[in-house]
């Protein structure tokens, strides 16, 4: 496992890649070091329980974790860490990703997992970027600079849907 980084990426499955390739995305969008594994909370116990209570030595400052269906991985890796985790619920076959949801967010006292929206890969990322920003001016002004271009964007789009209505919007 490698040191110097400052997010560890933890997902049930491969399968769920592409949702937290999206939150991977987003880290590097801002230059933050991150990796990226896999450890079941029911196949890997111990793997999950070495990477999660290995973070803080490693240099880890925030983790993501997350998985579909039966969700346990992001509270067994509150359970080993005193780090922030983030939890990321994946849309797995069955209940449109309701039972990872539900999986995710509902933890016992004293295990905190703050958990973003079903495949919200993108809003882990930014969540993490936003804990490290608290004692990193420079990641908040980028943060800033990120909001406020988001923010154009809307005006242009809400200007532009103004100017030629919404049936030539939509032929676009």
């Amino acid at each position: 496992m490698k040191k110097g980084i400052l997010v560890g990426i933890i997902m049930g499955s491969d399968s769920d890649l592409p949702v937290f390739a999206e939150a991977a995305a987003v880290l590097e969008e801002f230059g933050i070091s991150y990796d990226i594994t896999v450890g079941s909370a029911h196949r890997a116990p111990e793997r999950v329980q070495k990477y999660s209570s290995s973070a803080i030595e490693r240099g880890i400052k925030v983790l993501i974790a997350g998985a579909g269906g039966a969700a346990h991985l992001a509270g067994v890796v509150a359970a080993h860490t005193t780090l922030p985790v983030i939890g990321l619920p994946v849309k797995a076959k069955s209940l449109d990703g309701l039972d990872s949801l539900l999986s995710t967010v509902n933890m016992p006292p004293g295990i905190p997992v703050a958990t973003v929206g079903i495949n919200a890969g993108k809003n882990a990322g930014l969540l993490a970027i936003q804990i490290l920003a608290v004692s990193d001016k420079n990641l908040t002004e980028k943060l800033s600079t990120y909001k406020k271009k988001m923010s154009d964007e809307v005006e242009v789009k809400g200007e532009k849907l103004s100017e030629i209505g919404f049936k030539k919007y939509l032929e676009k």
